[in-house]
């Protein structure tokens, strides 16, 4: 229970000032000296989180943490989903009149925490603001501590719960009037913290102002967010909400990118999870798509290409611009290994500029930022003489040697995400290595002062002084001297004092209340001089001072809070230029990461045996020797057995696979989903030739999992993904579906898993690999000219099975469960029983009687009464 205002004191009255100053549901850490202090229902809050003792002040609950450990218990609470706004001191409390200033400077949520401790160098930071206008739907996303700011359009709630998905925010903002839709796509998307603001934010005019006002232009055109309401009242209200709310600057928000679902291949959270493609928090990242390719070397790159995957390109011209750099780096070794070899000096420049531009950059973020930017000439360098410096040599051959001509498909967008044909800047060089190099700004002027400025090893922290460099400032040279010289100055006048006094034993001593001052014994005191001035007696002798003595004093601690002072406003003034240079310097690291994309997946084309593929816009994906990029990397993996695949529009529109489980079926289909999200990010692929025609969706339905949360079983999952499949894929999709009605009986199953073929070859005409254990489906091929049959190859040994791992036409003679039992060890009875019942079902269902054969041992048929037979069903 909060306690009357009438019965606080002055402090406490300021606390519930600075409280109401925020909003209901955000925590208060209120700084009192060495502590940040939370009070009556916040401390209650966040004492378990914090792992820290509830107590008690004058009767309401409190805690506290260390100031100097903030960043580690902001980790905690944002781990909570909780909010936390900071409440700093002002002023010095030795100078304060009365009660300090204080004032809440910045409030961290989920999604714009900026603090090292919480966030991943390898993963984005977002926060999402929704909103509906005119029947769209419109997000902006804002990842503060790199200044990202992305916006998309929607015509559906369904499709933006997607993009919500496979970006996964940390934190979604919602007007406090927000459409349902809008809520349900937040909640389907399983965002952990949702928060709700006013309503006027959202306005159009209000947000259209905002961004206008924001990025100095007059109309947001340049941005293509003309007639886009929604997209303008999210992004509107989102940088508002950050800038005004939180109290976050956003001076490196610098530019707005409008990103059109239907620039990119569509992958939604199924898919992704599926195929692995992207880290999820308790798996090992080497088990996923990203963890295979991620050879980066620095955490942009590592960032930028977890975007490539999550958005693969549907337009031709960019996407072979993409291969086209990566088979330069394959052709040109030199430049591949000094470029990779550069990159490793190079920090995280898109989130130091952040620190920069919302104040928290340390000396050390600084020299961090110029040590990057001194690797800018010798990566232009590097790539520059790479085009003179070794003959052309092939390294993956494709199906053909020459790209074709650079088209859109047709009824694809041309990508204007800023990914595609940008990825390398401005440049006009037709060399991919020219045009990257090209896109890399040498800034040397700001380098230069920075390392001019600050010393080359400074503190952490400024509050000592030691950063800026010897020769720097005269004046600051001047002070520093003075106050070194203060020991010195404190020796050579005790020497004097004692040859002065005769006191053999005088010592001059610090004292924090006194200062300097000079210890005599009680011995010694008939020899004190007239001028010295007795402070305080101790127990074996006094304390005196002279007048010289405390001049000395004054002038040593002056210099040293001089001499703090300007370094600081030395430093303030350094760290106001590098804001000034944001934007050059975002434009090289966003460069840089690029970059550091086509190094890493050139180095991993070339130790990993991945050929270039050659990009089409017809209906095809024709593939030899594909292999599995995961599974062939995994360290207990058998040899992998590379296998060809053919589908088209045509008569290979549908593949049906058979053959057991354990056989690798579901490796070859997914495989095969791989190779074209991995050839339309940018990538080359692990197959020794391949011909891929542009997708627009890959879709898949695979293995089993339920939703018991909502409700949702194995089964409803399954179908409910499935009718996702049906509803949404066209004639350029890829479909991959892996025993489709097995969460039913089997004859329901075998329906569903018909019908659902039929559909896709019908209605869809879409590429579809159906891997099933249901081999009825194999008579599709009977009927429907686009269906052709595979199976696994197995061998059948000494009772058992060897699975051979390869695809070749035809279809499986048996399923070969019982045998995949029996390598799981099953109790040898069982699996002898599972072959009886089986031979009983094959022979026949019913015998003469009537009466079902499932249980009727095959040499006891005639001897078992109807009521034993009945009892053995169970």
């Amino acid at each position: 229970m909060a306690a009357s205002s009438d019965n606080l004191t002055p402090l406490m009255r300021q606390y519930r000032r600075m409280k109401s100053e925020i909003d209901p549901d955000v925590i208060l850490m209120f700084r009192l000296g060495d502590f940040y202090e939370m009070f009556f229902e916040d401390a209650q809050q966040a004492a378990p989180i914090l792992g820290v003792v509830l107590t008690r002040r004058n009767g309401y609950p409190m805690c506290g943490v260390p100031y100097h450990a903030i960043d580690t218990y902001l980790a905690k609470m944002v781990r909570a989903n909780r909010k936390v706004a900071i409440c700093d001191q002002m002023e010095d409390p030795a100078l304060a009149k009365g009660i300090v200033r204080r004032e809440v400077t910045r409030v961290v949520t989920p999604g714009t925490v900026t603090e090292d401790t919480v966030l991943a160098a390898d993963q984005s930071a977002y926060i999402v603001a929704l909103s509906e206008a005119r029947g769209t739907f419109g997000a902006a996303w804002l990842d503060l501590s790199t200044g990202a700011f992305l916006a998309e359009e929607h015509t559906s709630p369904e499709t933006l719960a997607e993009s919500l998905r496979r970006v996964r925010p940390r934190e979604c903002l919602l007007s406090d009037e927000a459409d349902i839709a809008l809520e349900g796509a937040a909640q389907a998307a399983e965002i952990g913290c949702i928060t709700r603001t006013d309503a006027w934010r959202y306005d159009v005019e209000a947000a259209h102002e905002v961004l206008a006002r924001h990025f100095a232009v007059a109309s947001l055109e340049c941005f293509g967010l003309e007639n886009k309401a929604a997209v303008v009242s999210a992004a509107g209200a989102l940088l508002e909400y950050v800038r005004d709310r939180l109290r976050r600057p956003v001076d490196h928000v610098r530019t707005l990118r409008l990103s059109q679902p239907d620039g990119f291949l569509l992958l939604d959270e199924a898919t992704c999870a599926h195929l692995d493609l992207l880290p999820v928090r308790g798996r090992p990242k080497d088990t996923t798509l990203a963890g295979v390719l991620d050879a980066t070397k620095t955490p942009m790159g590592s960032r930028r290409l977890q975007q490539w995957i999550a958005q693969p390109l549907c337009d031709l011209a960019a996407i072979r611009a993409r291969h086209d750099a990566v088979e330069a780096f394959t052709r040109e070794r030199a430049a591949l290994n000094d470029s990779r070899a550069l990159l490793s000096g190079v920090r995280d420049l898109e989130r130091l500029v952040g620190k920069v531009s919302l104040g928290r950059a340390t000396p050390r973020d600084l020299l961090a930022i110029a040590a990057s930017l001194d690797a800018v000439p010798a990566l232009r360098a590097a790539l520059g003489e790479s085009e003179v410096r070794s003959p052309k040599s092939q390294v993956g051959v494709a199906m053909t040697t020459h790209p074709g001509p650079r088209t859109s498909a047709p009824g694809l967008r041309t990508s204007d995400s800023g990914l595609g044909t940008s990825d390398f800047g401005p440049g006009t060089s037709d060399s991919p290595l020219l045009s990257l190099a090209e896109s890399l700004r040498p800034l040397p002027e700001i380098a230069r002062r920075i390392r001019t400025t600050l010393v080359d090893e400074p503190p952490a922290v400024l509050v000592d002084g030691g950063v800026i460099r010897e020769g720097f400032n005269a004046e600051l040279d001047e002070l520093r001297a003075m106050a070194a010289d203060g020991r010195a100055w404190i020796a050579r006048y005790q020497a004097e004092q004692i040859e002065r006094t005769g006191i053999k034993n005088l010592k001059i001593k610090h004292n924090s209340v006194f200062g300097y001052t000079i210890e005599v014994s009680t011995a010694q005191l008939a020899n004190v001089p007239p001028d010295y001035q007795r402070k305080q007696t101790i127990a074996n002798g006094e304390r005196f001072v002279t007048p010289e003595l405390k001049r000395y004093e004054e002038q040593i601690a002056t210099a040293r809070d001089r001499s703090i002072l300007l370094e600081d406003q030395y430093f303030q003034e350094l760290r106001a230029a590098v804001a000034a240079e944001i934007p050059a310097i975002q434009a090289t690291a966003s460069a840089i990461a690029n970059l550091d994309v086509f190094a890493a997946l050139a180095d991993r084309a070339l130790a990993l045996g991945y050929t270039r593929p050659e990009m089409t816009d017809e209906v095809i994906l024709e593939v030899r020797d594909s292999r599995h990029p995961v599974v062939e990397q995994l360290p207990d993996a058998e040899r992998f057995v590379p296998n060809d695949s053919l589908l088209d529009g045509g008569q290979n529109r549908l593949v049906v696979i058979t053959g057991p489980n354990m056989a690798g079926k579901s490796t070859y289909i997914r495989q095969a989903a791989m190779l074209v999200v991995m050839a339309q990010a940018g990538s080359f692929v692990p197959a020794s030739a391949a011909r891929i025609g542009l997708c627009d969706r890959v879709f898949t339905r695979v293995g089993a999992s339920d939703d018991l949360a909502r409700g949702r079983s194995t089964f409803m999952v399954e179908m409910q993904e499935t009718a996702n499949i049906l509803h949404n894929a066209t004639p350029r999709s890829l479909v991959v579906l892996d025993e489709i009605g097995r969460g039913t009986s089997t004859f329901d199953g075998i329906s569903i898993a018909w019908a659902v073929a039929e559909h896709i070859h019908n209605e869809v005409g879409c590429r579809t690999l159906f891997a099933t254990h249901y081999h009825e489906l194999t008579d599709l091929a009977k009927i429907l000219p686009g269906v052709k049959n595979y199976c696994v190859l197995v061998r059948e040994q000494r009772g058992g099975i060897a699975f051979l791992r390869r695809i070749v036409p035809g279809a499986a003679d048996k399923s070969y469960g019982i045998a995949v039992a029996q390598l799981a060890g099953l109790p040898a009875s069982v699996v002898a029983r599972s072959r009886e019942i089986l031979a009983n079902l094959e022979e026949s269902e019913h015998g003469r009687d009537g009466d079902s054969t499932l249980a009727r041992p095959r040499n006891h048929r005639s001897t078992l009464t109807k009521d034993n037979r009945q009892m053995l069903l169970f």
